[in-house]
Order: structure tokens, then sequence, then C-alpha cells
């Protein structure tokens, strides 16, 4: 290889190193993670199922988030954070530079996430380098939740409990494309909860031993979805952004508890899931105000049409 692909890769190493550095920095100064993730670590909370192999493809190099066992010599956005890494990573740029192919990478898949198990340093490259795709040998792991490149580290206490709740509830199979989701740990324990007290009451009702998953769904139908589609319907989730229908059905459900016990055993749903968001919105007073005119705007297209909303055919001639 040439003496100044050689020079090239010196002066790359170098400039991501300075990089890596002051990305630390500002990880650290706005409380934020900076670290590539363990595969192992992540295997574990999820309860990672079987291995399939897919074959070569090409992958998004910015899909790639964690590694197998080289997890502290980059950083979160594969840039080198130690300098022990600089003679391989030297190398592969050499290669780079001198155009010379080099054999796919061996990535784990998981949900929408790669993790390197063989590799590190040319992903590392190709990141650097600007490289968008990578030629992997790609093994998929078999999760029942969801994971995407957003993937943090704090992130993975919910998505055990996530994991922990289908096993049990086995949602993800009577109910298929469910969107339950938290952002907030102990949430998914609750819910378990929430879906035990149905059961029991279901019992008493029905005069009959009920099964779990027969409880599963009827909660899911009967419970959960009202009040998720009270949510859509008023539209809340506008109001609290980074949050999730489920978080506010779990907001929602207490505060019903509370108005029921306040008001009377009639609120609903509904009733409940619109004064929480009077009641709890950051901006309270304009979705109020704004309520209030588009009611007016309504009352007077109906009194200058005499539309009442409800069609009473066509005129007669």
């Amino acid at each position: 290889m040439s003496k100044l692909a050689a020079s090239q890769a010196r002066s790359a190493f170098d400039r991501a190193r300075r990089k890596a550095f002051w990305r630390q920095v500002w990880c650290a100064v706005r409380g934020q993670s900076n670290a590539l993730l363990s595969y192992e670590a992540v295997r574990g909370k999820l309860h990672i199922g079987g291995l399939i192999y897919r074959g070569v493809q090409a992958v998004p190099v910015d899909g790639i988030i964690g590694s197998l066992d080289r997890y502290r010599d980059f950083d979160r956005v594969f840039l080198p954070s130690q300098e022990h890494t600089a003679e391989r990573w030297r190398s592969i740029g050499r290669a780079f530079y001198s155009d010379v192919s080099l054999p796919p990478v061996k990535l784990y898949k998981i949900g929408d996430a790669y993790f390197v198990f063989g590799g590190n340093h040319r992903v590392s490259v190709a990141r650097e380098m600007g490289v968008a795709f990578i030629d992997a040998e790609v093994t998929e792991c078999q999760t029942r939740v969801p994971v995407g490149p957003d993937l943090q580290a704090e992130d993975l206490e919910i998505k055990e409990e996530q994991t922990e709740f289908l096993e049990r509830t086995n949602l993800d199979q009577l109910r298929p494309g469910h969107q339950l989701e938290f952002t907030t740990a102990g949430a998914y324990r609750r819910l378990l909860e929430h879906i035990a007290v149905h059961r029991h009451f279901k019992g008493l009702e029905w005069q009959r031993e009920v099964p779990e998953d027969e409880a599963v769904a009827d909660w899911y139908d009967y419970i959960y979805t009202p009040i998720v589609e009270a949510i859509r319907q008023e539209k809340i989730l506008d109001d609290f952004p980074g949050r999730t229908e489920s978080d506010l059905y779990l907001w929602i459900v207490d505060h019903l508890h509370y108005l029921r016990e306040e008001v009377g055993p009639e609120i609903g749903p509904e009733e409940a899931a619109a004064d929480f968001d009077a009641r709890y919105s950051p901006q309270p007073l304009l979705k109020r105000a704004l309520r209030a005119a588009q009611q007016l705007v309504e009352g007077v297209v109906e009194a200058l049409t005499g539309d009442s909303g409800e069609s009473n055919g066509p005129p007669e001639s």
C-alpha cells in the first residue's frame, strides 16, 4: 500500500480520536450516554431466542449500535475511544484509501438494530469515512419486543419488563399489532395487577374460572382499548410530548378512579380523559380556549345553515 494511503489513515485515526474526545465531553455536559451497547447485556434483558442466518446483506452503518466484545473500545457512533485500537484501525484505513476490498463484517440483528461480533474496526472506519452501507453476514436474533437503532442502555430495564410482560400474558399473540409501550419503569408490572383484578371480577361476574389468556384479551378489548380510543379522540397525546398512549392510559385510569369516588360511578373513560387533559395538560387554558372557540364556530354555522350534523335527506321539490 502507498505511503499516501498510510498517511491518510494516520490522519483519519487522529481526527476520529479528537472527535471521540469532544463527543464524550458534549455527552457528559448534556447528561447523555455515549456508550456502545453490549450485545450480551441486551441479549440477557430481552431474553433473546433462536438465531436465524440471513446471509450477506448491505446494512445501514448508523443502525449498528453495539458489539459483542469490543463495546469498550468504541463510543456510541463507533469512534475509537481507546488508543490501543490505533494499529488495527490504521490498517483498515490504509485498505480503505487504497481501495482494497475487505470481507463482510459479521453482525447480530435484533429488531432493526445491529451488533458486531466480527469486524468492529471495519465498522468504525466505514462510519468515519461516511460510508452509508456496509456488507455484512447477518444472523437474526428472535425477540418479542421492538428494538430500533435509537435503543439506549437506560431503555433496557423497560425493555426487560416489556419482555417479561409479553411472556406472561402472550398479548403479542392474542392481539397481534398491539401498540402497548411505556416510557417509565414499573408500568408493565402495574398492568399485570390491572389484569389480575380484571380477571378476579370477571370470574365473579361470569361465575366461573377465567383462564388467563381470556382475561388478558377481555382486559385489552374492553378496558385498555376504550381508554386509548378516548385519548385519540381528544388528541391528548399531542399535549404530552415524549409520552405514549400507554403512559396516558395508566394516568387516566388513576384519574378515572378518583373521579368516580368524587363525582359518581357514571363517569366514563371519555369524560375522565377529557378532564385529565384539562387539568394536567401543559397548556390547559389555551386548550380550553381553543375548544370554546371551536364550539362557538360550530354553533354559528349550525344557526346559519340549520345543519345539526344530521342528514335529513334531500329537500322536497
